[in-house]
């Protein structure tokens, strides 16, 4: 159940970029214990986000209660050429990863903090940021050792597509998909 008094609010490119502080602040909260690692640093999530905010089509939905921020989520549409499948360790078919811009969005982060977990806050993030994507398919990475991020995937209808290593010093992600329109989200 979703608590009473949280507020979305979807950002375009210029918009996330106008909130990126708050947004670099809660991902130093969320990965403090692993910001030694020089790929979970706030620098290299910047440099990510840049990346990410900066595709056509990139969309940001925050959640804030009270006025704080406690969770957002964001992502975009995969554009032709581009190296989001270049460190799959399976071999598959390239129709399945040859992108146009218009197939596939990925769903690069999602974060709530540890106080406001298991309250139905990441699956309304991911619900409100998914529901009106004319893309065909979403996909994302997830750890396969963060067992509720994952299994909470897999109950959402996220299904595993192979393994994925999306730069040298990153761990092996599972790469998940899923069919858009979200069949249990009604289009706005």
């Amino acid at each position: 159940m979703t608590p009473n008094g949280l507020d979305l609010q979807a950002y375009d490119t210029a918009g996330a970029q106008a909130i990126q502080d708050d947004l670099f602040a809660l991902y130093a909260q969320i990965y403090a214990d692993q910001l030694s690692d020089p790929f979970y640093s706030v620098e290299r999530f910047a440099e990510r986000f840049a990346g990410h905010s900066g595709r056509t089509g990139f969309e940001l939905v925050a959640g804030r209660i009270d006025g704080a921020l406690i969770g957002y989520a964001y992502g975009g549409p995969l554009p032709p050429r581009t190296q989001w499948w270049n460190g799959l360790r399976e071999a598959v078919p390239a129709e399945q990863t040859e992108e146009d811009g218009r197939r596939t969005f990925a769903l690069n982060e999602i974060m709530v903090t540890r106080d406001w977990r298991r309250r139905g806050i990441a699956r309304t993030l991911h619900d409100a940021l998914l529901a009106d994507r004319p893309e065909h398919r979403a996909t994302l990475l997830v750890d396969p050792g963060n067992t509720p991020a994952r299994t909470a995937y897999l109950s959402w209808g996220w299904q595993l597509f192979g393994h994925l290593q999306p730069f040298p010093d990153a761990p092996v992600y599972d790469a998940l998909v899923v069919d858009l329109p979200l069949s249990h989200v009604a289009a706005g």
